[in-house]
């Protein structure tokens, strides 16, 4: 039996095929679209996934503000930060996050940022993100395919 065929190869920054793709956010579930988007940026719909190294897409959002949030979640839920001061906790729901100047792509990173690890790949992943409030995007000398986020699982 030969064993070398049988070596698992692991992908490092040098050899990771990396691409640029597009995802509309029009009338899109807010959780629904940042778990697919989340494992875009790991790389967890690529054969060749390796759990510690970015060998996931540049993804690029369009149409932020049309996100969808179902249900009371625009008022009901709570976002929580903390200052580090003794009473700086402040609290936000998704409507004060809206009302704000790029709220949807602030909420939207946010969002995807609580979907990835808890480790220094997660911020090296987020930059990866790409977030646009309207149909234009300025990536177009990448040029990006686009998908459909629906046909991921």
């Amino acid at each position: 039996m030969d064993t070398l065929s049988y070596k698992t190869i692991s992908v490092n920054k040098v050899t990771a095929q990396k691409e640029w793709v597009v995802v509309d956010a029009t009338d899109q579930v807010l959780g629904r679209l940042a778990t697919r988007v989340a494992k875009l940026l790991r790389g967890k719909y690529k054969p060749s996934f390796t759990p510690h190294v970015d060998c996931g897409d540049n993804v690029i959002i369009v149409n932020a503000e049309k996100v969808q949030l179902t249900g009371n979640k625009l008022t009901d839920r709570v976002y929580l930060r903390y200052s580090g001061y003794p009473g700086g906790q402040k609290k936000s729901t998704p409507a004060e996050i809206l009302a704000k100047p790029n709220g949807s792509e602030k909420l939207l990173r946010r969002v995807v940022k609580g979907m990835l690890p808890k480790n220094k790949l997660a911020a090296q992943l987020l930059s990866n993100l790409y977030i646009y409030e309207g149909p234009e995007h300025k990536h177009q000398a990448q040029s990006p395919k686009t998908i459909d986020i629906n046909l991921y699982k």
